[in-house]
């Protein structure tokens, strides 16, 4: 059925005038009230577990740029702390996890799913306050890049870490996958239950994986978690978002089961547009360096994906996160060039 919302409607396969558009991290650093919010309420995850600021965090970029699709202002490493690691941020360093589950066993962690419950609070705030039009996003992070974290206690190039003690024992490896899969799909279904209108899964590290392992540890992990959420709420499209998968692409779109998929910047859209499951939704995926640049190169590199995308059901969005130093008038120059301005 369609719906008062473009982008939802293109992940449930429609073709609109113009493609709806929202960009990964835009609720973040880059904006000056996000900035003050932090100055006053302090790092990043008292801001992700404080339900007030974390829905107005989540609004903000609606309010100032009218995007078409919300995304929930939290972190994929909040499933990892819902099964019992520690979860802290390093100034500068990203995020830190413990104990890392390459020196304990995944038996020693007591899981506390209700650390999870100041984020339905936060999807409720903001599905309560979005306007009519805009597609409401929750997320979680892809079981083999939440396992990355939860083996090596923090992100890693290479995930080195995380693949050798998948070599080394396959067994041991695939129970943490196994919990984080339980835990992943009721997280996504409260989430649901709470007011998002849609889901994405966040496979960060894919692209570190020969392909035997990519099978094993991204497709099948990925492919029953989408079949145990459509089981619980089969209205609800699936965006999967496998980054740096390149070539395995189109097998990940066949087998997980994905109702739409969004694509990283190493992608060649043409290519990616003649490859994938004709009529299958794709999402993405302007180089955020493309932004930052702005300019003819912007809409250059913009009025390529439009033109590679036009035949078929197409979310526009940067191919990774926001950059802190992205200029304001740059994606007010974005949202022109994709809305026909």
């Amino acid at each position: 059925m369609k719906s008062g919302r473009p982008l939802l409607n293109v992940l449930r396969g429609e073709r609109g005038e113009r493609p709806p558009v929202w960009l990964m991290r835009q609720a973040g650093r880059y904006l000056p009230e996000y900035r003050a919010l932090r100055a006053e309420k302090g790092g990043f995850l008292e801001l992700a577990l404080d339900p007030e600021a974390a829905a107005e965090i989540t609004l903000q970029p609606i309010r100032r740029f009218g995007f078409d699709g919300a995304i929930l202002f939290s972190d994929i490493l909040m499933v990892p702390m819902a099964l019992g690691q520690k979860l802290w941020f390093e100034a500068g360093e990203g995020p830190r996890l413990a104990p890392k589950l390459v020196d304990h066993a995944l038996g020693e962690l007591e899981s506390a799913p209700q650390r999870l419950m100041p984020i339905y609070e936060t999807v409720h705030r903001v599905a309560t306050a979005l306007p009519p039009q805009v597609t409401f996003l929750g997320f979680a992070g892809s079981p083999w890049t939440v396992a990355t974290y939860m083996v090596a206690g923090q992100g890693s190039r290479e995930q080195a870490e995380a693949r050798r003690f998948a070599y080394r024992d396959p067994q041991a490896f695939g129970a943490i996958i196994d919990a984080i899969e339980r835990m992943t799909v009721d997280y996504l279904s409260k989430q649901i239950e709470a007011g998002v209108h849609a889901v994405q899964l966040f496979d960060s590290w894919a692209g570190s994986l020969s392909p035997a392992q990519y099978e094993q540890w991204v497709i099948a992990p990925t492919a029953r978690l989408v079949s145990a959420l459509r089981t619980r709420h089969p209205d609800t499209p699936i965006i999967g978002f496998p980054k740096g998968s390149g070539g395995k692409l189109p097998a990940y779109a066949r087998e997980t089961g994905v109702d739409a998929i969004g694509l990283d910047e190493t992608v060649d859209p043409a290519w990616a547009n003649a490859s994938l499951p004709d009529g299958l939704p794709v999402q993405g995926n302007l180089d955020p360096l493309a932004l930052i640049a702005g300019g003819v190169a912007l809409d250059q590199a913009a009025a390529r994906i439009l033109d590679a995308f036009a035949g078929r059901p197409h979310i526009f969005n940067l191919g990774h996160g926001i950059l802190p130093d992205t200029p304001i008038a740059h994606v007010e120059q974005l949202l022109a060039r994709v809305r026909g301005g």
